[in-house]
């Protein structure tokens, strides 16, 4: 999804994130932050694609729902910034 909407004419700001570790929530955290002052800032579109265990469903312990993000989840959809034409020097 991030991908595509990186192409959209008025997109800024696109990145991938997950909630499988804690040093990956705060980079979520710095990434939403980001997101919205883009957004308070008028600069155009932002978007925050977040990768998150669902261990319920996934029919997993969480531990292993977190694993399977990093090990399988991040092969087919890599984190990082897609997209960020700010300007701003503290990019992710």
């Amino acid at each position: 999804m991030s991908e595509i909407l990186a192409l959209v004419e008025g997109a800024v700001y696109i990145e991938r994130t997950a909630v499988n570790s804690p040093a990956n929530i705060r980079r979520t955290k710095k990434a939403i932050r980001k997101a919205l002052q883009t957004q308070i800032d008028d600069l155009g579109f932002s978007l925050v694609e977040i990768l998150s265990p669902c261990p319920t469903n996934w029919k997993m312990s969480p531990l292993e729902a977190w694993q399977w993000i990093d090990k399988e989840m991040t092969k087919q959809f890599p984190l990082g910034v897609i997209k960020d034409i700010t300007g701003d020097k503290d990019a992710n």
